[in-house]
């Protein structure tokens, strides 16, 4: 079957000549007089490339690419311009174009671009479903990563998670340390038990003895019903403390002989209860650091290091951003019911080429955002928060 393609020129003698010329080449034409008919007949013609003039009454060769994009994500789009407008196909080019040649026609170069607008398009419907496939591969649970480095962590969760044994997770922060220990609790015999998470820099001191120790009736001034602490509710389960090192070095202690002793006392109380909880802790600061500057127990640091994983800043494993990417997009069109397949290549090479600073919570957010804003197939540049631009 010929492939399709939409030549969209405002000059009849222009457009009837390339219409002819290409039907020579094998290929199946339509022709469009404008943008605006060029929208119209490509919603019925369906082509795989899409040759434009840029300077077109209605919908000029600018807005019918960005038209084009949003409804056809597998379309690419050459344009045709005057020697005054290649800074406008330039432009184009940044938000998505194929390529562009000046007028009149290098006939030859147009025969070649349209082959490999042609193979890009396929190659890029194959890497939609070969980076599915890939994510099933490279991913453990929540976690997904083709980089070396995230092969190694995947090995020490799936080496650790079997046992009961403490894991402490350092990296920085939206690297992904909750989603370690979720991965941890879910591949654990621990699974059908409670997973418990407390962020220990979000409770004031005051108030984080009670929340992981539990109190009684009376313990303390408002203390006016017993409360059960963290670990009593992770018993049979998981217990994650983000920001270990964000605890004083008295709870540090307390916390250290539970995990020696397995039994907790409340608050107030005078009855030790025995636990059987499995302990996850992380921490966004170097933990040797964290011992140097007295904000991490030397003593407690040994008895969680039992495994220790670090997790890498994004910055450093770029290779896995496509993987997130799609992984992201799949969960965001799920949740707001949208039929996003994919992003635009020109999406992908800014999230590409950002810094990250936030890391991986940083990059789901962005997606979220564009999935929530975005109403076609694919996420393009205009649907990015601001400060992510080419």
């Amino acid at each position: 079957m010929a492939h399709r393609i939409l030549i969209a020129d405002d000059e009849e003698s222009s457009r009837k000549g390339l219409r002819a010329l290409l039907a020579n080449w094998g290929y199946e034409v339509a022709e469009a007089a404008d943008g605006q008919e060029a929208l119209e007949k490509a919603a019925k013609f369906l082509p795989r490339v899409v040759v434009a003039d840029v300077l077109m009454p209605r919908l000029d060769g600018l807005g019918l690419l960005n038209a084009l994009r949003a409804d056809f994500p597998f379309l690419t789009v050459i344009l045709l311009t005057g020697h005054a407008t290649v800074e406008t196909a330039v432009t184009a080019m940044k938000q998505g174009a194929y390529d562009y040649l000046t007028k009149p026609v290098d006939l030859p170069r147009l025969r070649i671009l349209i082959e490999k607008a042609l193979e890009k398009g396929e190659a890029l419907r194959e890497v939609t479903v070969l980076r599915r496939q890939l994510q099933a591969v490279w991913g453990t649970r929540h976690l997904v990563g083709k980089s070396r480095v995230m092969q190694e962590v995947f090995q020490l969760v799936d080496q650790a998670a079997p046992t009961s044994a403490p894991v402490l997770i350092s990296g920085e922060s939206g690297t992904g340390k909750e989603l370690v220990a979720r991965s941890l609790h879910e591949l654990s015999p621990r699974n059908s038990g409670p997973f418990v998470a407390v962020n220990c820099s979000a409770i004031p001191e005051t108030l984080l003895e009670s929340e992981i120790f539990g109190h009684e009736r009376g313990a303390f001034t408002g203390a006016l019903e017993r409360r059960l602490g963290c670990f009593e509710l992770a018993h049979g389960g998981t217990l994650f403390l983000d920001e270990i090192a964000e605890m004083s070095p008295g709870t540090q202690a307390k916390f250290l002989r539970i995990l020696q002793d397995g039994v907790v006392r409340r608050l107030g109380g005078k009855i030790e209860l025995a636990v059987d909880v499995r302990v996850l802790a992380a921490t966004n600061r170097d933990p040797i650091q964290a011992i140097k500057d007295g904000g991490l127990r030397e003593d407690l640091y040994y008895r969680l290091n039992v495994f220790n994983l670090a997790l890498p800043p994004l910055r450093e494993r770029r290779e896995d951003i496509p993987l997130l990417i799609d992984a992201f997009v799949q969960e965001f069109g799920r949740k707001y019911a949208k039929q996003i397949l994919s992003v635009d290549p020109v999406v992908e090479r800014i999230l590409l080429s950002h810094p990250w600073p936030g890391n991986v919570r940083e990059l789901r957010n962005a997606i979220e955002r564009a999935a929530i804003v975005c109403d076609a197939e694919l996420i393009g540049p205009q649907h990015l928060p601001p400060g992510l631009t080419y």
